[in-house]
């Protein structure tokens, strides 16, 4: 699926192997500025960012509940705010931050809110501000063990699509657009089935027979080191037009 010759979903003849941190130190200019999350999670890269001391503040945003719960808990990070929302109505004031970052989680607004998701991104960027824009592209050997209980080509396909569109009406400048894979590991099955299925915010209720085949897919990439993946990811990052 290409948007044009400037945009495309996916690059197979893309062979970088890093850490996102490489990809996202490199095309940010986070010394002193003010920066939303959106989608934090467990606020894993949020720790990370805060911690290189390089940014003023950051204000972290999930909309699952019970998640947002446990990062409130978080009492270490005195630069960092954490507040429950989703990308689609975001509670903050217009043109309050240099930097909004989404990493993997565009996918996971509603189809039909991807658009206004986008929009209230420009609406809380400085003219001029940038949108890190990380997204999985629906390929490699972790997504095909994902797939089996949790197909995400669709949506996918609609978070990109809500990109080029936001390009396309002259809402963002495209400055970027990078293709790398990062690595994703896990030591054990027990330790994917904490971390993919059993995230508080999805419901995957897998039937004894699918949890087997999951299972034994897992296993054949486990081995001494653990289960090694190459993840191919997407990065499109946006600017708000001056």
């Amino acid at each position: 699926m290409n948007a044009s010759p400037a945009m495309k979903i996916c690059d197979s003849s893309a062979d970088r192997f890093c850490d996102e941190r490489e990809i996202y130190e490199a095309l940010l200019p986070f010394d002193g500025a003010r920066v939303l999350e959106l989608g934090c999670g467990r606020a894993e890269k949020t720790r990370a960012i805060a911690k290189a001391g390089r940014v003023a503040a950051i204000t972290a945003i999930e909309v699952d509940r019970i998640q947002h719960a446990e990062n409130l808990r978080v009492t270490d990070l005195p630069e960092v705010s954490f507040a429950l929302g989703g990308a689609e109505d975001i509670p903050a004031a217009d043109a309050s931050f240099d930097i909004v970052l989404m990493f993997k989680s565009l996918h996971h607004v509603p189809t039909d809110k991807m658009d206004r998701a986008l929009t209230e991104i420009r609406r809380v960027l400085k003219p001029g501000g940038l949108a890190y824009l990380s997204e999985p592209v629906f390929a490699g050997d972790l997504n095909e063990i994902i797939r089996l209980f949790h197909d995400e080509r669709a949506v996918r396909e609609a978070a990109f699509a809500s990109i080029v569109r936001a390009v396309s009406s002259g809402s963002f400048e495209l400055a970027a657009e990078k293709f790398f894979d990062t690595p994703n590991r896990f030591d054990s099955f027990e330790q994917f089935e904490a971390r993919v299925l059993k995230v508080t915010h999805s419901d995957y209720r897998l039937s004894a027979e699918l949890y087997d085949t999951v299972r034994q897919k897992f296993m054949a990439h486990l081995g001494p080191r653990g289960a090694n993946f190459r993840q191919p990811i997407r990065v499109d990052l946006l600017r708000r037009p001056m």
